[in-house]
């Protein structure tokens, strides 16, 4: 491998025996770009068909197996599984050692698999595409909660055409202007991860999260946390956007936290469409920064057109949100549980945390009129989060009006910035959002 600076080094990830000829065009397109390459073998079978940096024989040792095992094994599936396995441990060594600023991978169903595995923990701005066949349809399992790019390849990535080669080299191109552009203006460079200041210059970072019926209460939090100079990214809540969201706290991006739309784990509990998993809102408490959560729309979970509503929940007060969108009511039952949830996860922490509950109405058509307007089930998820939530540890804050009334984003912003450090906003300053839509 030629000596090169590494924020000038792709990493090209895949299979260099079925795909040699594809992948030596894309090295060749990124060098002729000014960039240099690390080139990982994930083949199992045939021989190498281009020069490779880590061989196939150090990516399966990566993963706990050898290479001879996984040929005797004659098992595709478990192949493709161990070296994506192997292959994620040797990008993740890499990127600690600080040996490239992008990635790019090529390949159908298997090669994607891989390449996706590998992919998807290199933090959020470090450029990373993958040219493949499965580029349409449901592609969150490739994507995940990262900004992995699928590039779609149109043929198939077999052999060079007139289409591929136009494909693939448009690909690394693209890859070539993410990682040689000046950084935009606005936003944090991936190096500081861990500093709770990514955005325009030491702006601090909220994380906050929004639905379409909580909108009115966010729009004002956003405006008078980025009048106090604070950087505000906000996440719609669709599952992707919570993951997203705890991902970047994870990662330390993030400062503090204003979670006032907790309606994923509304999904989580009864199987709608837009859950977030079990990890949603846990990971202020691991990053041990500063949150101020509600209870937005806990009120429904989300499938997808009615006609997709599952038989069981026929008989439940369902209302159409637009056509694609389905909304199903909370029962007293089911809030019971999420208020113990919610407490439990936010009373695992040890930084400064308040929840607090909007009386009147948890979402813009849970108000008195509304179609959603249910005081048995509002009381049974409050009386649970009373019950549940730590007070030693988490504030418990009760206000006598709907989550969207001004005065409870007044209220939510005001406790969060009391918990972090005044900041001073350039004239300059632009305000993020990474909105995940609906």
């Amino acid at each position: 491998m030629e000596a090169a600076r590494s924020d000038s080094t792709v990493v090209l990830l895949g299979t260099m025996d079925t795909k040699a000829a594809e992948y030596g065009f894309v090295r060749d397109r990124l060098r002729s770009n000014g960039l240099s390459t690390v080139v990982i073998d994930t083949g199992v079978l045939g021989e190498p068909g281009i020069e490779v940096d880590i061989t196939r024989e150090q990516v399966a040792i990566a993963a706990g197996t050898t290479l001879a095992e996984l040929v005797a094994d004659h098992d595709r599936g478990r192949a493709v599984a161990r070296m994506a396995e192997g292959a994620a441990e040797v990008i993740m060594e890499l990127l600690r050692a600080g040996r490239f600023a992008g990635a790019l991978a090529l390949g159908g169903t298997g090669g994607t698999s891989i390449a996706a595995r590998a992919l998807q923990p290199i933090p959020i701005g470090v450029p990373k595409i993958i040219v493949s066949t499965v580029a349409v349809g449901n592609t969150t399992p490739y994507v995940g909660n990262s900004d992995l790019v699928l590039f779609p390849s149109v043929v198939d990535i077999a052999g060079l055409n007139r289409v591929s080669s136009l494909i693939l080299a448009n690909a690394a191109d693209a890859l070539t202007g993410m990682m040689q552009a000046a950084p935009a203006t606005g936003t944090g460079a991936p190096g500081n991860a861990g500093s709770g200041n990514a955005g325009t210059g030491n702006r601090q970072a909220i994380a906050a999260s929004m639905f379409g019926v909580t909108t009115p209460c966010l729009d004002q939090a956003r405006r008078l946390l980025d009048d106090a100079g604070y950087e505000v990214l906000v996440f719609h809540m669709t599952g992707i956007g919570g993951r997203t969201m705890e991902r970047l706290i994870d990662e330390g991006m993030i400062g503090g936290v204003l979670d006032a739309t907790t309606t994923e784990l509304a999904d989580e509990l009864v199987g709608g469409v837009f859950s977030a998993g079990p990890e949603r809102l846990t990971a202020a408490a691991r990053a041990r920064i500063p949150q101020v959560v509600s209870v937005g729309a806990l009120d429904m979970v989300n499938f997808g057109a009615m006609d997709t509503v599952p038989a069981q929940f026929a008989d439940r007060r369902l209302l159409v949100h637009n056509p694609t969108v389905t909304l199903m009511r909370t029962t007293p039952e089911e809030c019971a549980e999420l208020g113990r949830r919610l407490a439990e996860r936010v009373s695992s922490t040890s930084a400064p945390a308040t929840v607090v509950l909007p009386l009147r109405g948890i979402s813009a058509v849970s108000v008195e009129g509304g179609p959603f307007h249910d005081p048995e089930a509002d009381r049974a998820l409050f009386d649970s989060i009373r019950t549940g939530l730590d007070r030693d540890r988490v504030d418990l804050v009760e206000v006598d009006t709907d989550i969207n009334d001004p005065t409870v984003a007044r209220l939510m912003t005001d406790i969060l910035s009391g918990y972090l450090p005044p900041q001073h906003r350039s004239t300059t300053d632009q305000q993020t959002t990474i909105h995940s839509e609906r």
